[in-house]
């Protein structure tokens, strides 16, 4: 259980902050990018669901809460000794990402092929999707960086790369099941 009882602590004045560890790293480090970013995009999501409602806000509720597992994944740091710690460390899941999967397919299953790309717009929530797929390939792009320079759960990656597959195709279904989407039209102001 959390418990927050004090907000402001003052121990990251001075530019750094402690990952779930307890480990002390400056505030633009690479890890707290990536996980801060992660927290961006569940802020999005609370935008989205304000349009959202029945089971698409109820899958956005999942999602947040997933992003919040995401978020506690990256804030520690793998260690050999994860499976044996006195605390092990929540880690993303592979049946996180397979429910993903089910519900795209799922929500692809009632949109037609698409046949030119599709611009961010149409209704409020299909916009906000848009914004929140968007979010969801900058947290990817550096939980893939921070990879390059550390140990990271693969399943965060796949998450995160599947999550905004996801924001498109719900995107999609927001604009009357792709019928309201709005299409690009290459060359269309030349």
């Amino acid at each position: 259980m959390v418990v927050l009882n004090r907000i402001y602590t003052r121990t990251g004045d001075a530019g750094e902050t402690a990952l779930g560890d307890g480990a002390r790293v400056a505030k633009h480090s690479a890890r707290v990018s990536a996980y801060g970013t992660v927290d961006e995009l569940n802020a999005t999501l609370g935008l989205a669901r304000l349009q959202a409602a029945g089971e698409t806000d109820a899958a956005l509720a999942r999602i947040q809460n997933d992003l919040f597992d995401l978020g506690a994944d990256l804030c520690r740091p793998a260690k050999e000794d994860d499976a044996t710690a006195e605390h092990p460390p929540l880690r993303m899941a592979a049946a996180q990402v397979d429910r993903l999967e089910a519900e795209i397919d799922a929500m692809n299953a009632h949109l037609e092929p698409l046949r030119s790309f599709v611009l961010p717009g149409g209704s409020a929530l299909a916009a906000h999707l848009h914004l929140c797929r968007t979010v969801a390939r900058r947290a990817e792009r550096l939980v893939v960086d921070l990879a390059t320079r550390e140990e990271v759960n693969a399943v965060a990656i796949r998450y995160l790369n599947r999550l905004s597959d996801w924001m498109f195709v719900a995107a999609r279904m927001a604009n009357d099941g792709g019928r309201a989407d709005v299409l690009w039209i290459p060359g269309a102001n030349r």
